[in-house]
């Protein structure tokens, strides 16, 4: 009578440790599932902001286009279209995508986020001192594969330049990030400062040939 009831131990102490065995397999299922889950979530929202990010800054720049040869004139005012300084251009484009930024090319040099130049994207802007005094006094709209749109100098006005070895990288000063990478809220981005400070005029800057231009 022994052996059956040795058996029945037996048999109990082998089933409580397969259950013992199979939750915890199933519970480590599930929590690896939930990391997975998690991670994937993650990645799907990272791929989203960023798409919406560069989806804005499309837009940016196709608004920008539309004012090709469009005149320079310095200090115009930041509701004009018809004519544009650089940094009244890069404040009116962005203006119509629901980004605020400042007048001035320093005000807009303090907003966003820093970039290193190595790690430009489209949609970034770019500050120069083309007078070489230290000063920031030009901004121009990053748009992809070397270039910039931007506009300056009487009889040139908005335009598409070369970057790479241009005045502009020469005198490059800082990059700035303003179009928010999360784009479900402000993240601080949304710029209020409407001073109507404008950029001290380029009166002097220097071509790719190292001639100055006057104006």
């Amino acid at each position: 009578m022994k052996y059956p009831i040795a058996k029945y131990k037996f048999n109990k102490v082998v089933l409580g440790a397969t259950l013992g065995l199979t939750i915890a397999f199933s519970a480590g299922t599930m929590f690896a599932d939930g990391h997975a889950a998690h991670a994937a979530a993650a990645a799907v929202q990272t791929t989203a902001a960023n798409g919406a990010a560069h989806s804005i800054a499309d837009d940016v720049i196709a608004v920008g286009k539309k004012f090709m040869g469009v005149r320079y004139l310095y200090g115009a005012e930041s509701d004009r279209t018809d004519a544009f300084d650089c940094s009244s251009f890069t404040q009116y484009v962005f203006n119509q995508n629901g980004i605020s930024i400042p007048r001035s090319s320093r005000q807009q040099a303090q907003v966003g986020v820093y970039v290193p130049k190595s790690q430009l994207q489209a949609g970034d802007l770019i500050f120069s001192d083309t007078n070489r005094d230290g000063v920031i006094n030009h901004v121009s709209l990053y748009i992809g594969d070397g270039k910039i749109l931007h506009t300056y100098r009487v009889g040139i006005g908005v335009t598409i330049s070369e970057f790479e070895g241009s005045t502009w990288d020469k005198t490059y000063v800082t990059a700035r990030r303003v179009i928010p990478a999360d784009t479900s809220s402000d993240n601080g981005q949304s710029q209020t400062d409407q001073a109507t400070t404008t950029d001290d005029k380029e009166s002097t800057d220097m071509n790719d040939s190292g001639l100055f231009f006057f104006y």
